[in-house]
């Protein structure tokens, strides 16, 4: 027993000695048999671990990278603001907007859509134009020649039959899926860039116009004619086809500054009155009341194609005094402007949007406009007999 506690206290001893590591190299032979040398978080002197981090930290360390600048429109870096020579006024839609009609005031500040000092036009808050305003109509006449001008010189000589139908059927949907598409803001300034970059590929281009601009298609085709200097070859409901001309460089393009921002639309007179003229309220309140309650003439889809809503209600009003249009599902910006532009097309008196119908009067004495201000469902173009029945056979089978 004694023995056993012996080499019990012995094995204590042991294993206390081993497992304590020395504070300093003279109690370890480690140093002089493996030549070991301590971390530094193992030495004592503090100067030795500082200047070892230092030297750690300068190997590590990366480079500080310059701080991230955005590329801003509103930093120019001292350009020279682009010069265009294009002879019209430059506008956010050239079809949504009328320049005849002035606006009574303004939503915001006239800050230009296309950025400060990037353009050598002033921004008006409707439009930046070509001529001083106040210069009269000798200036508004010679920029009108000389689109003419421009136009016809980039044009040439007209386009054959043969030519026209080759054009057209390149651009067709199982040719090409190049396609424009001319929604609710109608022909914008920024697409005609669009056309042109469209132009470098292909001497026609396909656009699809669809929604509110729709209802005015003399207007649509006359000033993509106008602003782009391109001619329609073929129209077919809301698609057409827009051929760039003879004469057409796509490395002498017309210089088109973008617009980075959409402006914010001006005020104008309200549409809706609270009385019409020549009724008093009590028959206003009556006429609104009968007016929705008529049956819809027709209901408008979105994005649909109202081409021939025009002449449907310049037809009702022969029969009817009162003519409601269905315009649920449409945003009110949508049936607003399609109401101002019936009273403008038809014409009629608008009695009242609630409910999200179209409700117009034909007025007391109505007289019905004829011809002028829309087009037919479709044009050939001068195109011989026998593609015009091919068209038509394509057409009742898309039907």
């Amino acid at each position: 027993m004694f023995i056993f506690l012996l080499r019990r206290s012995s094995s204590r001893r042991l294993f206390s000695t081993t497992s304590i590591p020395p504070t300093s190299p003279s109690f370890s032979n480690l140093y002089t048999k493996y030549s070991f040398t301590p971390p530094p978080s193992l030495n004592k002197n503090p100067n030795n671990q500082i200047q070892h981090a230092d030297n750690n930290n300068s190997n590590t360390k990366k480079k500080k990278k310059p701080p991230y600048r955005p590329p801003s429109s509103l930093d120019r870096s001292g350009d020279k603001p682009i010069k265009s020579d294009l002879p019209f006024d430059f506008r956010f839609s050239y079809t949504e907007s009328n320049p005849a009609v002035r606006p009574i005031g303004l939503r915001e500040p006239k800050y230009s859509p296309f950025g400060p000092e990037r353009v050598d036009r002033e921004w008006t808050g409707v439009c930046a134009p070509a001529v001083d305003p106040m210069a009269g109509k000798e200036e508004t006449e010679k920029l009108e020649e000389k689109r003419k001008k421009i136009r016809e010189r980039i044009q040439g000589e007209e386009l054959a039959n043969a030519e026209r139908i080759a054009l057209v059927e390149r651009c067709g949907k199982h040719k090409t899926k190049r396609q424009i598409n001319l929604g609710r803001d109608g022909l914008t300034h920024n697409m005609l860039n669009d056309i042109h970059n469209n132009w470098k590929h292909a001497e026609s281009v396909r656009i699809k116009c669809m929604g509110v601009p729709t209802v005015d298609m003399k207007n649509v085709c006359s000033q993509l004619e106008d602003k782009a200097f391109g001619k329609i070859i073929h129209r077919h409901g809301g698609s057409l086809v827009l051929y760039r001309g003879r004469n057409y460089n796509p490395k002498k393009r017309p210089i088109i500054p973008l617009m980075l921002w959409k402006p914010q639309e001006p005020i104008y007179p309200k549409l809706i009155k609270t009385t019409i003229e020549g009724l008093s309220i009590e028959e206003t309140k009556e006429m609104r009341k009968k007016g929705l309650a008529a049956p819809a003439l027709t209901k408008l889809a979105k994005n649909g194609y109202y081409g021939g809503l025009v002449p449907m209600i310049r037809d009702a009003f022969l029969v009817e005094e009162i003519v409601r249009i269905d315009c649920k599902g449409l945003e009110k910006k949508d049936y607003t402007k399609i109401g101002c532009k019936l009273r403008d097309l038809v014409p009629c008196i608008l009695v009242t949007f609630e409910k999200e119908q179209i409700v117009i009067w034909r007025g007391k004495d109505y007289n019905p406009k004829e011809g002028g201000c829309f087009l037919m469902s479709r044009e050939f173009f001068d195109i011989d007999s026998g593609y015009k029945s091919q068209i038509e056979s394509e057409s009742s089978d898309d039907k």
